[in-house]
């Protein structure tokens, strides 16, 4: 099968490093921008590549056929935007520490995410809902290209999705400003007396939930697996990524970005169209 090549950076790739990198795959690669450049190849070896390039861009290789996606799942947390809301929920409430390590300890894999989600939250209890407010107005912003990405695959026909194992009070209004069709997350419970009760509301969207999204909405469209890709950052990611047609790590633990079809740990979010060969021309803002 023949695969595309793909060398993606956070700024300008120079001209000895494409040479460099080129001769290093035997391939000669050609600019999509001034910080992407591709290239065909008869096989997805990278060793080589990699270590032309060394720390300078990130490589990757993606299957020729059925290059450009159909549908776009997408976690949220330190993926579309750059923190863990339930991370900032808690340093503002004054319990930071506790509640950051539990996160830490399930984005590497080593929690069950459903019951370290649980366990999180219960350290929450008492704190107004107001708070949440604050969270987004203060702490919540979209990563660079990441509003590119979705818009972009939205505008050509692509279906999207942001299923995150967060929560609602974030994810629908982090969807609108990217632009997402479509959020899930998780709820939290508010009392009467409005403030958190230390529970989420049931069920709980986590790994296994991630996946069945992706898989719902390939159905829903009429899409072959292949015709999918699905973006994350931990372990709670890993189902849905490894069930996509083209599964990203995006500056990722080591127990998703070993496992993924590609791995993007300097370039921005935008880079995701680049390896779906989408022209920069293409790209919208």
């Amino acid at each position: 099968m023949t695969h595309v090549l793909v060398l993606t950076a956070a700024a300008p790739l120079p001209d000895a490093l494409l040479e460099a990198a080129g001769t290093a795959a035997g391939v000669r690669f050609r600019r999509l921008a001034p910080e992407a450049a591709e290239a065909e190849a008869a096989s997805a070896g990278l060793a080589p590549l990699r270590a032309a390039v060394g720390h300078a861009a990130d490589a990757n290789a993606v299957p020729l056929v059925a290059r450009e996606k159909r549908a776009l799942v997408a976690d949220m947390d330190s993926t579309i935007i750059g923190c863990e809301c339930i991370d900032e929920i808690a340093a503002m409430a004054g319990v930071g520490p506790a509640v950051a390590e539990i996160t830490e300890r399930a984005m590497r894999g080593e929690l069950d995410f459903e019951g370290s989600l649980e366990a999180r939250v219960a350290l929450l209890a008492g704190v107004e809902a107001d708070l949440l407010e604050r969270v987004r107005a203060e702490r919540v912003r979209l990563n660079p290209g990441a509003r590119r990405l979705v818009r972009t695959m939205a505008a050509r026909g692509a279906a999207t999705a942001l299923v995150s194992g967060g929560f609602t009070v974030f994810a629908d209004r982090v969807a609108e400003e990217a632009g997402f069709a479509l959020a899930r997350a998780n709820r939290l419970e508010v009392g009467a007396d409005g403030r958190l009760t230390g529970r989420v509301i049931p069920p709980i969207l986590g790994r296994d939930a991630k996946r069945e999204a992706l898989l719902a909405l390939a159905a829903e469209r009429g899409l072959d697996l292949a015709e999918t890709l699905a973006v994350g950052d931990g372990a709670n990611d890993l189902a849905m990524v490894e069930a996509a047609g083209l599964g990203v790590a995006y500056r990722a633990k080591p127990a998703l970005a070993e496992r993924a079809d590609a791995s993007l740990a300097r370039s921005d979010l935008s880079a995701i169209l680049h390896l779906q060969g989408i022209p920069a021309s293409a790209f919208l803002d």
